[in-house]
């Protein structure tokens, strides 16, 4: 049995590691396993923090995969508002691990939701992005027509990609008791109605995500041999919760199973890592700074300090210089779109 590696003191206490350093000086948080440079293939996908990480990206010139938003001059806050340039395919948000893999396999002609269009009023949206479309489509084939043509801007996001980013943002859904299909949202609160006998809410176990983001990759190797995956989680906190918890308790089952989710991957697959934006935002010697006022949303601040973590570890492992510094995004976090933040607004 060889020698036993004795942890830096620089890392490995708490005193010298957190307490005595500035928070965005937190030395050896970040170590990749594998090199990302600007010319990278990079697939985004996940939760509305994701965002952040896709407008980053962008804004360093990165090569970041983007099929389905069109080349026409149009305002930014336009085509946010219909769902473009948020990701590397027009998805909105995607909360859940069961979610991401449903979408692949569907993508790849492996299943079709059976309760996938939902009335809003007297318009049709697409149920499992009901974000993207705000007055609605006029018929329910204009709705399989747009996400036959999403589903193939999908697949091809996915075989361009050297490596998939996502950030995993729930446990908590909303689940189809005819076929097992996870929503973005509760039925009945942006499109639909709710009906108990229809819809079942679930809260996934540590062991369900495990088993999910092994689907994940598997689903990602077929299509792509050699694809990487990194995995984020989201340091945003629930802004409500359908469980019996008290919603701080309900965040931190949440962000702790996804934690943990992501930590066996990473230590299990060579092709699997974890970015810690989340530890670096909900770090305690920024006390709070991370967050506004509502102590949910990211400043611009933090999404800074989570990316030039991501850039500086990446410039050291490859040898090559980071690119300059973007300007901040005067509107950060208010660009985002959450689905769960505009049910909260409807409950108030």
């Amino acid at each position: 049995m060889g020698p036993v590696s004795t942890p830096s003191n620089a890392t490995s206490l708490w005193h010298s590691a957190v307490a005595d350093r500035a928070a965005t000086a937190l030395d050896g948080l970040y170590v990749p396993k594998f090199p990302i440079t600007p010319t990278t293939a990079i697939m985004t996908a996940g939760s509305c923090f994701a965002q952040h990480v896709h407008r980053t990206l962008q804004a360093r010139g990165w090569r970041v995969i983007d099929t389905e938003t069109p080349n026409v001059a149009l305002p930014r806050t336009a085509l946010i508002r219909y769902g473009y340039g948020l990701y590397s395919a027009r998805y909105g948000n995607i909360y859940t691990v069961r979610q991401m893999c449903q979408l692949l396999s569907e993508a790849r002609g492996q299943r079709t939701p059976k309760d996938a269009i939902w009335r809003r009023g007297d318009r049709y949206v697409d149920a499992l992005r009901p974000n993207i479309e705000p007055e609605g489509l006029a018929r329910p084939a204009h709705v399989r027509e747009a996400r036959a043509d999403h589903l193939r801007a999908v697949l091809k996001a996915l075989r361009e990609a050297d490596i998939f980013v996502f950030t995993l943002g729930l446990t908590e859904a909303w689940v189809s008791r005819a076929d097992g299909t996870v929503y973005p949202t509760a039925p009945g609160t942006l499109a639909g109605d709710y009906d108990p006998e229809a819809y079942d809410f679930h809260n996934f176990t540590v062991s369900e995500l495990i088993d999910d983001l092994k689907e994940l990759r598997d689903l990602l190797q077929e299509v792509t041999p050699g694809i990487k995956m990194l995995l984020t989680v989201s340091p945003v906190p629930l802004t409500a919760t359908a469980s019996t918890q008290h919603v701080l308790s309900a965040t931190g089952y949440s962000k702790a199973a996804l934690r943990s989710a992501a930590a066996e991957m990473a230590e299990t697959y060579d092709d699997v890592d974890y970015f810690p934006s989340y530890e670096l935002i909900t770090n305690p010697s920024a006390r709070g700074a991370f967050y506004k006022e509502n102590l949910r949303s990211v400043t611009e601040e933090g999404v800074t300090a989570a990316m030039e973590m991501f850039f500086s570890a990446h410039a050291d492992h490859t040898g090559t210089a980071p690119l300059p510094r973007a300007e901040a995004d005067p509107d950060g976090d208010d660009e985002l779109i959450c689905e769960e933040a505009l049910i909260e607004a409807g409950r108030t």
